[in-house]
């Protein structure tokens, strides 16, 4: 095969896998009426400057093939330390792009430049360099999480989108579980102090406003 033709062929296949990665449909919650009454009943804090969990209730709603149970209400204003779409594993149709977040202390502008941080296969990681961390690991590990993020509607879906890594952003939305009629099941962590498998937090996002 003439070299030409290979490189042609790797461009548009290489392309092909870009356009899957970061084209977004139509959110599966935005054919919901659930999802938008869950919204609307949704009360969230006047001022924020951290991770706020309510025990407020909406009910369960359908969601395509999947039933979906707002767990508790959800508020976060803090930092975008790493941002990635999916679109091929079996939790795409929900949550098609994770935001890994930082608040409180790991929000403070300097922080994050000191950090490398990579997301891939729904985990958020990251490493500090010789210098050492910018604060004790388990300030670091408390304060800032991998988010799988549901949006509720086309606004949302855009204000996700829209999202870049280092901005400042604040999220108002419900901590959910998914399940599926086909047995699939995916439930956000109650807690922000853990940490490992089943650690983050999978929100159906309401609002988000860039800061």
């Amino acid at each position: 095969m003439p070299r030409w033709l290979t490189r042609t062929l790797v461009v548009m296949v290489c392309g092909l896998l870009w356009l899957i990665a970061h084209h977004q449909s139509a959110p599966l919650a935005a054919t919901s009426t659930g999802a938008a009454e869950a919204c609307n009943a949704l009360m969230v804090p006047k001022d924020l400057d951290d991770a706020v969990q309510t025990e407020q209730s909406a009910a369960p709603f359908r969601m395509g093939e999947a039933t979906i149970t707002p767990l508790a209400a959800f508020s976060v204003a803090g930092r975008i330390l790493g941002k990635e779409h999916y679109s091929l594993d079996r939790g795409a149709k929900y949550a098609p792009i994770d935001l890994a977040l930082g608040w409180g202390p790991m929000s403070q502008p300097g922080i994050a430049d000191r950090l490398h941080v990579w997301q891939s296969g729904r985990w958020y990681r990251y490493r500090w360099g010789n210098e050492g961390p910018p604060m004790p690991p388990v300030e670091m590990a408390t304060h800032s999480a991998n988010m799988h993020m549901v949006p509720a509607d086309a606004n949302a879906l855009k204000g996700l989108q829209h999202a870049r890594t280092g901005q400042m952003v604040r999220v108002d939305g419900w901590l959910i579980s998914i399940t599926g009629d086909d047995g699939f099941r995916w439930s956000s962590s109650l807690t922000r102090g853990d940490v490992g498998a089943g650690a983050c937090e999978l929100v159906l996002v309401c609002t988000v406003e860039q800061r």
